[in-house]
């Protein structure tokens, strides 16, 4: 982010910034403007669409061990086993582990740019999964994309927001949530037109 001072106390009388950042710098919803050309940007989203009960899938383990760790349908499958079917309409958060290395963009990122990224996100698979046989509303994730970082074709983004789910990425505090139960408000900084937008998403937990 960037700021400019544009009136100050010793010769305005009061104090006023402008600020300036990327319309997907830090936690954020995506638009599928950002992928189809024609596509609404966040007016496409109503209030109703923006409060949703939540899951979340802990990968953590697995993306220790492997930074371009992507979920799979078999780990669906064990989620369910031990939670229950994916509720339609939630959205599916992916703990991955990778906020503890939000200080540290390059461990963060896994590289300095694309095609050298590293972290990790959704299948393809998994995410057809989720929509085509579980009917959910959206998918976020603690990571900066909600595909791996090595998928350079961006192949989950483009699908998730090709059919208007909710995107959300470089969430926090996954760890705090329960597996079921949560519900999401995502309260947006509503920038009509864009790619997507900066997201203060509140969790209310049982």
């Amino acid at each position: 982010m960037e700021f400019e001072n544009v009136a100050d106390f010793k010769d305005d009388g009061h104090f006023l910034r402008r600020f300036s950042m990327g319309e997907h710098s830090g936690t954020h919803l995506s638009a599928p403007s950002g992928f189809r050309q024609g596509a609404p940007g966040h007016e496409g989203f109503s209030p109703q669409d923006l409060v949703r009960p939540a899951v979340v899938i802990d990968i953590a383990a697995q993306s220790g061990a492997n930074s371009d760790y992507a979920l799979t349908m078999n780990d669906i499958l064990d989620w369910e086993s031990g939670h229950g079917p994916v509720p339609q309409g939630c959205l599916v958060l992916l703990r991955t582990g990778w906020q503890a290395k939000w200080g540290r963009p390059l461990n963060y990122l896994g590289g300095a740019r694309a095609p050298q990224l590293h972290f990790p996100g959704f299948g393809l698979d998994a995410a057809q999964m989720l929509l085509e046989g579980r009917n959910i509303g959206g998918l976020g994730v603690d990571t900066a994309g909600v595909e791996p970082g090595a998928d350079t074709g961006l192949s989950v983004s483009e699908y998730a927001l090709g059919n208007r789910l909710i995107v959300l990425e470089n969430m926090t505090n996954l760890d705090l949530l329960p597996p079921t139960g949560a519900l999401l408000v995502v309260g947006l900084l509503r920038l009509d037109g864009g790619s997507g937008g900066p997201a203060a998403v509140t969790a209310l937990v049982p």
